[in-house]
């Protein structure tokens, strides 16, 4: 199993970003979705999360600003990020879900600064 996590980088405040997750190994329509992100000196929580069927959830601080979206043709689960702020500086994780078993990518890092 392997997700690969992309689209991090430097933005300015109230600027946007795309991250995307790929997956192989898996069934991924089969699977919850999420995406989560650690701040230094901070626990990881979870942003968005999609399920196979669709519905979604997202963390308070992120509501009206992100969207996560699947493609299950292309095993792919997404992250738009818009009006970001410097308190979205983090790792942000890809994370597969289904009954018992858990699977992380790699991280990309995202930093929101002038």
């Amino acid at each position: 199993v392997q997700l690969q996590a992309s689209g991090g980088g430097l933005v300015q405040p109230g600027g946007s970003l795309r991250l995307s997750c790929v997956a192989s190994g898996i069934i991924f329509r089969s699977h919850e979705m999420a995406w989560y992100r650690q701040a230094p000196g901070k626990q990881r929580e979870l942003v968005a999360a999609i399920t196979s069927a669709g519905s979604t959830n997202y963390v308070d601080s992120v509501k009206g600003r992100f969207t996560i979206s699947r493609d299950n043709a292309k095993n792919t689960v997404d992250l738009q990020m818009n009006s970001l702020k410097p308190d979205d500086t983090a790792v942000y994780y890809c994370k597969a879900v289904r009954y018992e078993y858990a699977y992380w990518g790699q991280g990309t890092q995202v930093t929101v600064s002038s």
